[in-house]
């Protein structure tokens, strides 16, 4: 049974969010009082950003986007799965209900996932998802294993999985009907970095079918 001091503690710590919340609340409407009013109406993004769940990694905040405008899916180490009905979900209303122009993998140095992936550590249930990217490890295995540290090695797998997880995107069915149906819809494979914040874009940016195989090649050397 929970004690009513942790008890307290816990709803203690659970109104400074509500608390949180109605500054955020206060200086959004002193700017733009209309804005919930028109929020509440339609989202009209024009970008999908898919990402990691670590909670160092704020979508909105790094690109300077408020509520609105960024439609977001996020799961452990960024992957794109062709058998993840959640992420398939979230990219279809994304390209063909709400239109959005460009879909942006992006993932993180410093990666928890990235780092037990590469290492082969076992932490459970969550040993099945990263399978995916101990594949893009061993695709890349000779290139990643002659990296002299293992930090190094990691920031490597890092850029790979985005690019790898960039180039699923563009083989889902969802994009490849976008396209063949001459919808404007480009892939893009970012990194961001923790210790100071900043975006990278690793060149991996796709707009048609005919662009893949160039622009994986190129992705993977310029971003070495």
């Amino acid at each position: 049974m929970f004690s009513g001091r942790w008890l307290s503690r816990a709803m203690k710590e659970l109104s400074e969010l509500f608390e949180n919340n109605r500054r955020w609340l206060e200086e959004i409407t002193a700017k733009q009082p209309d804005f919930f009013e028109q929020l509440a109406v339609q989202q009209t993004p024009e970008y999908l950003w898919i990402g990691c769940s670590d909670s160092r990694v704020p979508a909105n905040e790094i690109v300077g986007l408020l509520p609105g405008d960024l439609f977001v899916h996020r799961n452990v180490a960024n992957v794109v799965s062709h058998t993840d009905l959640n992420c398939l979900s979230v990219l279809q209303f994304a390209v063909d209900v709400l239109g959005v122009k460009h879909v942006i993998v992006t993932g993180h140095y410093g990666c928890g996932g990235i780092t037990a992936a590469l290492e082969g550590k076992r932490l459970g249930l969550i040993d099945n998802w990263l399978r995916h990217v101990q594949d893009v490890y061993q695709k890349h295995e000779r290139e990643i294993n002659v990296i002299p540290t293992m930090d190094a090695r990691a920031d490597r797998l890092c850029e790979l999985n985005v690019i790898e997880q960039a180039m699923n995107v563009c083989e889902t069915t969802v994009v490849r009907d976008a396209w063949m149906r001459g919808e404007k819809v480009t892939v893009h494979g970012w990194i961001y970095a923790l210790k100071d914040g900043k975006l990278r874009d690793l060149g991996m940016t796709i707009s048609s079918p005919e662009e893949m195989r160039s622009a994986y090649q190129n992705a993977v050397r310029s971003s070495r």
